[in-house]
């Protein structure tokens, strides 16, 4: 945020979802697509909520995907009037804090542009 804040930049907020592979016990209905993108665009809007608070210094626009974390960040990197691809890193491997995310290796290995990796409390 303070990056674009500082370029007069803007900023897109992206959430990426998949089908579950089973029905099985996640509450949502397999052949409920909707459904998963609305949970989606949820979590984006509370995340959004939570980080910037009610009156983001910048414009913030927010959109949720379907597809792999990793291939719809790369996606949305290769619009043209992206100029920085910010990505957090959860750790959830087994060396937590350790090792860079899946997602953010791929996306620096990748991606078009530029990319920042966030890790820690600010992720």
């Amino acid at each position: 945020m303070h990056q674009a804040e500082l370029t007069g930049s803007r900023v897109e907020a992206v959430i990426a979802w998949e089908p579950p592979f089973s029905g099985t016990g996640s509450g949502v209905s397999v052949g409920d697509p909707q459904a998963l993108r609305d949970i989606a665009c949820k979590v984006l809007t509370e995340s959004i909520d939570k980080a910037v608070g009610p009156k983001p210094p910048v414009t913030i626009t927010a959109r949720a995907e379907e597809g792999t974390p990793a291939q719809v960040l790369l996606k949305a990197a290769g619009d043209e009037s992206v100029t920085l691809l910010v990505v957090g890193s959860r750790g959830l491997g087994g060396f937590t804090g350790a090792l860079l995310g899946s997602v953010g290796r791929h996306c620096a290995q990748h991606a078009p542009c530029p990319v920042v990796i966030v890790r820690g409390r600010h992720a």
